[in-house]
């Protein structure tokens, strides 16, 4: 099985390539996907978690095969490369040493905090590298209430900053989106040094039913182009636009 592998579906907005070196994640956001996708009981997935099978000799292979390729690589989909198992295994560093040494680019997309800083010493050594970080909420609770294990939102906009200030190109997810104003809010908190901004919406999850996304859909645009920023507005929340328009 290729540890790195080409995306479908909703994910391919995100990433051309991916890698997953964990199974499982102990962030244990209460909108996660992942435990579906991977089939695997919630409760496992996130108080087990742990590295894929011989991932870095599999990756090793793999990074040879895909040697020079100009697609980026996320990493990662379906767990967290920055959750607190890889603070004693430490594989995304080796992960993206790998990578980068075969000049294939990778884009870091976490919810880990400060614990992603250990690595950008090498993360800024190719100028094609991006660091991104999920942000849902501003407010500490509302965080803890939807993503218990994760870093909470200022250690994670703190990271961005300090990525962006040693010349790693930055972006930002919101995706899902829980808090519309909060969306608002940290647009407004971050766009120093936030260089790109990609937007979505929530699913599978019924609070999604709470939000009005055609009229998010507007504001964040126009938040958005108030600042000056460059954007990406996902598929799923573009559809509203088609909506209102009829």
């Amino acid at each position: 099985m290729c540890i790195i592998y080409e995306p479908r579906g909703k994910a391919k907005e995100y990433a051309d390539l991916a890698v997953n070196i964990y199974k499982g994640c102990s962030h244990g956001c209460v909108y996660c996907y992942a435990p579906a996708a991977t089939f695997k009981k919630r409760d496992v997935f996130v108080n087990n978690p742990c590295p894929r099978i011989d991932v870095i000799e599999k990756l090793k292979k793999d990074a040879v095969k895909f040697k020079d390729d100009e697609r980026n690589v996320l990493l990662s989909f379906t767990s967290d490369i920055y959750q607190q198992l890889n603070t004693d295994l430490n594989l995304a560093r080796k992960t993206i040493e790998i990578l980068n040494g075969k000049n294939i680019s990778v884009t870091v997309l976490t919810k880990g905090g400060m614990r992603a800083t250990a690595d950008f010493d090498i993360l800024k050594l190719n100028k094609k590298n991006n660091f991104a970080v999920s942000l849902t909420s501003d407010d500490p609770e509302e965080s803890l209430k939807w993503e218990p294990g994760a870093a909470l939102p200022e250690e994670r906009i703190k990271s961005l900053e300090i990525a962006h200030d040693i010349g790693i190109t930055t972006w930002v997810s919101f995706e899902p989106v829980i808090n519309v104003e909060a969306v608002y809010r940290m647009i407004e908190r971050t766009h120093k040094f936030v260089d790109l901004y990609k937007v979505g919406k929530l699913n599978y999850n019924s609070h999604s039913k709470t939000i009005d996304w055609a009229e998010f859909l507007i504001n964040v645009e126009l938040v958005l182009k108030k600042f000056n920023k460059p954007y990406y507005i996902k598929k799923d929340l573009e559809a509203y636009r088609t909506k209102t328009a009829a």
